[in-house]
């Protein structure tokens, strides 16, 4: 098994490559559209980076929005430091990055893991964020509150077994593990297709990745009971109000779609709500049903223009 040059990661499109500095890192960034349009900055989840976002963001480009879509810390050509991968520090990380590209606020779009920050960004940094779109992303507050949204048996297995020291790093690398994440936690058997599969595994071999991204779902389980996991929670339930876009699999292997919506207890955070359903998706929907993410951002994006025009000619 060879190494990987995170430099091979950055694959040709209709999108430029940049590197910028933000909360004491460097973070590539994939951008397209016209500089001076509305931002869209698309957080990718585990164990995925940038590409994830391959199919959407040329569909945003067109739909006159400047689309960023970033790889979050420890993964492809951003920054791998030894620690900050907890929830919090990436939403810090997210927030610094719509700065650097020169931007007060920007409509924030994660996926799995990356919905987690993606609400955590609009929970901690308010003015940065003016709506917000969660892709197989249970609000974790409901997660800890709401058993019945546990994942099937054989994902949560796998769940476990990423909890473990230096073994699931090696099945990464060297094992199967991507593949396995993919498909057992995805629900959908063949999507990714087997091509996307190997791009992913390819960027998990970039010297350090595969702990980074590790971390990240580590965090997510052991803080729960930590002190810092109920900070998180207690965040997350006093953030401001934002537009949301809740879209969720029903075949989602890791995030069950019983129960994904929000709770009445969390939906106060998010007004307006529009929570869609997909039939032929499941845990990582971007990858899954590419064409119906892409056209329900696009619509529920001109949903949120029209609701902040309406707002401006009110308040003037």
């Amino acid at each position: 098994m060879t190494t990987v040059d995170s430099a091979a990661l950055l694959f040709d499109g209709p999108w430029q490559h940049r590197f910028v500095t933000a909360n004491g890192a460097r973070f590539h960034v994939a951008t397209a559209g016209d500089p001076d349009a509305p931002l869209v900055l698309l957080l990718h989840g585990v164990p995925q980076f940038w590409w994830a976002w391959r199919h959407q963001m040329p569909a945003l480009a067109a739909a006159g929005y400047r689309v960023a879509a970033m790889d979050l810390r420890g993964t492809g050509g951003s920054d791998k430091p030894p620690q900050g991968y907890d929830v919090p520090t990436l939403a810090a990380d997210a927030a610094g990055v719509i700065r650097s590209l020169g931007e007060s606020d920007a409509v924030v779009v994660g996926s799995g893991t990356g919905a987690d920050v993606a609400w955590a960004t609009a929970a901690a940094h308010p003015g940065v964020v003016r709506a917000l779109g969660v892709l197989a992303g249970t609000h974790p507050c409901d997660r800890v509150a709401e058993p019945r949204t546990a994942p099937h048996p054989a994902a949560a297995a796998l769940l476990a077994f990423t909890q473990l020291p230096s073994l699931p790093e090696r099945a990464v690398v060297e094992g199967d593990l991507v593949e396995r994440m993919l498909t057992q936690w995805g629900g959908v058997p063949g999507r990714p297709d087997a091509s996307a599969v190997d791009t992913y595994r390819r960027a998990l071999r970039v010297p350090f990745a595969a702990h980074s991204q590790l971390e990240q779902v580590r965090w997510l389980v052991r803080s729960t009971p930590r002190p810092d996991g109920r900070r998180f929670r207690a965040l997350l339930r006093g953030a401001r109000p934002v537009p949301v876009l809740q879209v969720h699999g029903v075949r989602d292997g890791l995030r069950p779609a019983s129960h994904a919506s929000l709770r009445a207890s969390t939906r106060r955070v998010a007004l307006p709500y529009r929570f869609e359903l997909l039939r032929g998706g499941g845990h990582y929907l971007a990858d899954q049903v590419p064409e119906e993410v892409g056209e329900l951002l696009v619509d529920w994006l001109a949903e949120v223009d029209g609701v902040r025009a309406r707002e401006r000619r009110v308040l003037g």
